[in-house]
């Protein structure tokens, strides 16, 4: 474990409170749906903690930061909320911007629980500073492959943008799929607009067209487009990343925006806990609650438990992951070392591919579990 460079108190100001740092999308360009989601769920697991004592007596307080999918600003937000004193930071949905603020978190000394982001090398180095809820990339998105083969399509495209993240899933399914007589054909969204696209997928004959783009642009603008194009009518639009997971999908897609298989980490059944938790987090979003919104609660969860197990001292804290046993929306959640993951991760949470229901948009069917 790193050694923070300055000892920081981890009460709230007036020690009143016991202070958690939250860091969620919630304007643009980030995926403010997602964002939404995020808090929703851990706003409505504070209040159930704070309906039940508290930590102790004291009462949990969300300190919410907008990272709007900007590393830089992440990175700000931890040292701003390290200095306010809290005890642990939690959330983050973009995989890019939640290694910036791990990477701050770690060198701090300061405990973060992410909640959904998958980019393996959250870190670059080991660190006991940092755990993780949501699946590694590379688990999920090779479950991802073995649903394209077991649909039938060895021939994909990616369309993808600039990042990380991107070509981190790019590279994922390349060496999962190339043993198995798969190929991946790697389309630069640079230098295509959606028609241009639509060519390039007629001329290099693939069946499957995965979106690695961002959200609501161009991911939109390119189903449209190959949704009208009746050269491909038979190629599969694939969202490994989980854009349609959100409402705004189907807002602005309506049946265009049906058939685009997704990861969503989510059981088949949800237990009487997730069953509760879902009604709740219903009538807080007045939307049905995504995958997301059960990361959030499940965050939080996992640092009341904690905090009451071993108290507010940071280093206690970050101590604490290899000994977590707790009951989540989504099965039991413990952390562990997995050979390739920089941080404590949760192994697994559950995985499926799904889509929306052409016949029912607002309808999701599960494709694919693993």
């Amino acid at each position: 474990m790193n050694t923070p460079p300055s000892a920081r108190g981890t009460e709230g100001t007036d020690g009143s409170s016991v202070r958690i740092g939250a860091l969620a999308p919630l304007t643009r360009p980030g995926w403010v749906g997602a964002g939404r989601h995020l808090l929703a769920g851990l706003e409505l697991a504070v209040h159930e903690v704070n309906a039940g004592g508290g930590i102790a007596g004291r009462p949990l307080e969300l300190l919410v930061r907008d990272t709007a999918a900007d590393p830089d600003r992440a990175a700000a937000a931890v040292d701003e909320l390290a200095g306010l004193g809290v005890a642990a930071l939690a959330g983050e949905y973009h995989s890019v911007v939640a290694r910036a603020a791990a990477a701050r978190a770690d060198a701090l000394g300061l405990p973060f629980l992410c909640s959904s982001a998958v980019l393996d090398a959250l870190t670059e180095q080991p660190t006991e500073w940092v755990a993780r809820l949501a699946p590694a990339q590379s688990h999920g998105w090779r479950i991802y492959g073995d649903f394209l083969l077991g649909a039938g399509h060895s021939r994909i495209a990616v369309a993808a943008e600039p990042s990380v993240y991107w070509a981190s899933g790019t590279r994922i399914l390349r060496d999962h799929l190339a043993p198995r007589g798969g190929t991946v054909i790697e389309l630069d969204m640079r230098a295509l607009d959606p028609a241009t696209l639509c060519d390039e997928l007629v001329d290099q004959r693939v069946t499957a067209a995965l979106l690695l783009v961002g959200h609501p642009e161009p991911a939109v603008s390119i189903v449209k487009s190959v949704r009208r194009d009746q050269r491909l009518g038979d190629v599969l639009i694939g969202a490994p990343a989980g854009q349609p997971e959100f409402a705004e999908w189907a807002t602005l897609l309506g049946e265009d925006g049906a058939s685009v298989p997704f990861l969503r980490y989510l059981p088949e059944r949800l237990s009487p806990l997730g069953t509760r938790v879902e009604t709740a987090l219903r009538e807080r979003l007045a939307e049905a609650p995504s995958f997301v919104a059960f990361e959030g609660y499940d965050t939080v969860a996992v640092l009341a438990d904690v905090l009451r197990s071993h108290g507010v001292d940071r280093a206690r804290i970050a101590e604490s992951w290899s000994s977590v046993a707790v009951e989540g929306t989504r099965g039991q959640i413990q952390f562990s070392r997995t050979p390739g993951i920089s941080v404590r991760q949760w192994a697994w949470a559950p995985v499926q591919v799904v889509d929306r229901d052409p016949a029912e948009p607002g309808r999701f069917r599960i494709l694919h579990a693993g």
